[in-house]
């Protein structure tokens, strides 16, 4: 089954731990990528968040939207995104623009009406304040902080408090992440947005909380031995939780993409996209930093502690002293006047025996075959008690 099988039943043995500097590299380059996006680009604000005047109409068939956006911009407004909703004969067009005056939205429903023959009726204004988008923003900050301070109060209580810290550490790289890929994309960030970002908040957590649950029971009572280090303990609860967080990721990532490339990439459904990016982005970078940001973050704090860092010293001392004798050759003696079959045998109490049995037997017998090891020591014991210069056994009185 090569590779496959043996993630199906748990027998790998990747080293996340032991490359950890290869992803906090990794993962430092693209957060400044994200970082520099967000500071020289932007977010490209819905009209919820900046305000604005939308129009929502059904077109006349053969327009497309390229056409009515010039429209609108001929008539002096200029169009900040333009997007289709529906599918097939249901399909409609949205235009967002600034906050326009009353006029000026007079203005552009006849230059569409005009243009197209749409009764002016059928054409959907809609006025958004800046303050509603900024009434929303304040809601979603204190949500993302309530849920910080309940989620760190929880794994803190549950397991301890550095996996409190290195899953929080884990679920703002997923943010920053998630943030930068919108400002680079220039997906236009809507109330759907925010609920997505929540949502794949919950995800995120969710794949840490299992592999440090596993890394919690491996762990645990490691400080009475020197077999294993932390560090490695932690890197086989990663290894056996590896499958389950590949079905996790592949069975969420699925129906999101199916939404993101089919639904507004194929299909052109637009108002599925902010939605379907932000938890794409979400699940993949929070299938990411659970295994390998989160679990070497924590075996980065625990081994700064004295007596994980007197664990690993142990470990490495056992080792090498192990390596020591096994490179060490055994001798051997030997005596040429004893043969194999009388050489001396260790008792199973630790006392040295002989027996030796005589290589002869009286004439017309043939030498006896060897006699099983385990009743050497009972053939010794008995000889023992014969007295001396006697051969073995009692012999016939004449």
């Amino acid at each position: 089954m090569g590779l496959a099988g043996r993630l199906y039943r748990g027998e790998t043995n990747f080293d996340f731990i032991g490359s950890r500097k290869r992803w906090y590299i990794a993962s430092v380059v693209i957060g400044l990528i994200c970082v520099g996006a967000i500071l020289f680009r932007g977010f490209n604000w819905g009209i919820e968040f900046s305000g604005g005047t939308s129009f929502v109409f059904k077109p006349p068939s053969g327009v497309t939207l390229e056409q009515v956006t010039k429209t609108v911009d001929d008539a002096g407004v200029e169009v900040q995104t333009a997007q289709k909703a529906g599918r097939g004969s249901d399909v409609k067009y949205v235009l967002k623009t600034e906050s326009l005056s009353i006029a000026q939205t007079t203005e552009v429903k006849t230059a569409l009406t005009g243009t197209y023959k749409i009764a002016s009726n059928e054409i959907t204004d809609n006025q958004v304040s800046s303050s509603w988008g900024g009434q929303v923003t304040d809601k979603a900050l204190i949500a993302l902080l309530v849920f910080l301070v309940l989620v760190a109060a929880y794994l803190a209580i549950r397991f301890e408090a550095r996996m409190a810290i290195a899953a929080l550490l884990a679920l703002l790289h997923d943010l920053l992440l998630t943030a930068g890929v919108y400002s680079i994309v220039g997906f236009e960030v809507t109330p759907s947005t925010i609920v997505g970002l929540l949502t794949i908040l919950g995800f995120s957590l969710y794949d840490t909380v299992v592999v440090f649950d596993k890394v919690a029971e491996d762990t645990r009572g490691i400080l009475g031995g020197s077999r294993i280090s932390y560090a490695e303990a932690a890197n086989n609860a990663v290894n056996e939780t590896l499958m389950r967080s590949i079905n996790t990721s592949l069975i969420s990532l699925l129906p999101v993409g199916g939404l993101l490339f089919v639904g507004a990439g194929l299909l052109g459904v637009g108002t599925l996209k902010d939605l379907a990016l932000v938890l794409f982005v979400g699940l993949a970078a929070g299938a990411y930093s659970s295994l390998f940001l989160a679990t070497p973050w924590l075996v980065d704090m625990k081994e700064r502690e004295p007596r994980y860092r007197a664990l690993r010293d142990r470990v490495a001392a056992r080792r090498v002293a192990a390596a020591k004798t096994a490179s060490q050759p055994v001798e051997a003696s030997s005596d040429d006047e004893v043969s194999s079959a009388e050489a001396d045998e260790v008792d199973a109490d630790g006392d040295e025996q002989t027996d030796r049995e005589p290589a002869t037997a009286g004439a017309g017998s043939s030498s006896r075959p060897a006699r099983p090891a385990a009743n050497r020591s009972q053939q010794a014991r008995r000889r023992s008690g014969n007295r001396p210069g006697r051969p073995g056994g009692n012999r016939k009185k004449r």
